[in-house]
């Protein structure tokens, strides 16, 4: 079975949680990890799971002007085009056995309500997708980070209790 995390990824923040969250599932799983920008719209049955994260931004996924206020902030942006809240709009799937987590990246201080893995988690369950975990948030510090420590090594573990519920593959 095959695993395709989809991260959108405004700093690098994102990126990296996606990265590690991919190395804790490829104890069991086949892992392609991809920029939402070069996700594919159609998941064929050789997918078990989605992992799909994004920023929180306004309480909620990123939109175009939240991407557009981002990159005004000075420093380069991975995601430069579409964000999760668009290719969720355009995901099909023929695979019924389709199975979903979502994460985040918030900021760790000042708390704010609101979080991007929970709107990502609502639409992957409305398009039939199964979660096989609550949404999960990852914390960094101020609005670009870096990520708070110890997120990277929470972010594998994470990504090997969502394995974890997959059988160990036979080559």
């Amino acid at each position: 079975m095959d695993a395709l995390v989809v991260y959108e990824s405004m700093y690098g923040n994102t990126k990296q949680i996606a990265e590690a969250v991919a190395e804790g599932l490829a104890g069991r799983l086949r892992v392609r990890v991809v920029e939402v920008g070069s996700a594919p719209s159609r998941v064929g049955p050789e997918i078990g799971l989605i992992v799909a994260g994004g920023p929180t931004h306004a309480f909620s996924m990123s939109r175009a002007s939240t991407r557009e206020s981002a990159a005004k902030a000075g420093k380069p942006l991975v995601s430069r085009g579409i964000g999760v809240r668009e290719w969720l709009t355009t995901l099909r799937t023929p695979s019924a056995a389709l199975e979903s987590a979502a994460f985040d990246t918030r900021i760790a201080k000042p708390r704010m309500p609101g979080s991007a893995a929970r709107g990502i988690a609502r639409r992957l369950r409305r398009l039939g997708v199964r979660a096989v975990a609550p949404a999960h948030s990852f914390y960094v510090i101020g609005g670009e980070g870096p990520l708070v420590e110890g997120e990277l090594e929470r972010a594998r573990q994470w990504g090997e209790s969502l394995a974890a519920s997959f059988p160990v593959p036979t080559s």
